[in-house]
């Protein structure tokens, strides 16, 4: 029995915290599966630590905020140091379903891929949520780079609904980027010559707060991804 972990990178997630992890717990015990999952606090100043303590939700609690790579890789970290097999990014405002986990590790399990993302866009029915039109427009040019760079086409480029196996969760464990994590890191997996599938996922949209990306940092994003992208294709990188 292959050992899975959800990490779940939380800034001030507490009115979201606890229905996302009890929906973890249901799903086990409705489908007897056994996915463990744990709450990284990135340095969040409202009551989400206060909740995980209060409702026995494991969680791993950062100083300093350092941005969902930072908060992702202390997930990898934790991952990598108690043996899990597979680690999957889930994001902490209830946007991903955990009814796809299976979907997303089984190409992992038949060891088709050492990557697999959750995608939005492989299949056009599969999400009525697709984030906004200038969201999707930048998806859709960062995916265009990522082809120039790693001849391979990836759809839902900007995807926090991943799955990583044994052997990225200590690569990235020892080193994961800090900005622009998903589209970098899916960049230099595919440069190295790791297997990266896409699997069709349905998406919601936030349920409570606020999210992080504002509509004026887009553009800057893009171009920012976009060169981090070039950059990492004029570069030699070993597996």
């Amino acid at each position: 029995m292959k050992r899975v972990l959800l990490i779940i990178p939380s800034y001030n997630e507490e009115e979201n915290v606890l229905s996302n992890y009890q929906r973890i717990l249901d799903y086990n015990k409705k489908n007897k599966t056994s996915y463990d999952a744990i709450v990284v606090s990135d340095g969040s100043v409202d009551g989400t630590e206060e909740i995980c303590i209060k409702n026995n939700i494991p969680y791993i609690s950062l100083i300093h905020n350092l941005g969902i790579g930072g908060a992702v890789q202390t997930g990898y970290k934790y991952a990598f140091e108690n043996g899990y097999d597979i680690a999957i990014q889930f994001d902490g405002d209830g946007q991903h379903d955990v009814r796809y986990v299976k979907d997303i590790i089984q190409p992992i399990l038949n060891n088709e891929a050492n990557m697999v993302i959750g995608s939005r866009f492989i299949d056009k029915n599969s999400s009525d949520f697709k984030s906004s039109k200038v969201r999707r427009v930048g998806i859709s040019i960062i995916s265009f780079f990522i082809k120039v760079v790693t001849k391979k086409k990836v759809y839902d480029t900007t995807s926090g609904f991943r799955a990583i196996d044994k052997e990225l969760i200590k690569r990235f464990s020892q080193n994961y980027p800090v900005e622009y994590p998903e589209p970098v890191s899916t960049t230099e997996i595919l440069r190295c010559g790791y297997k990266l599938k896409e699997v069709a996922v349905s998406m919601n949209e936030r349920e409570n707060g606020v999210s992080s990306i504002r509509a004026w940092k887009n553009v800057y994003y893009m171009l920012n991804v976009v060169l981090s992208i070039l950059v990492i294709g004029m570069r030699r990188i070993k597996k």
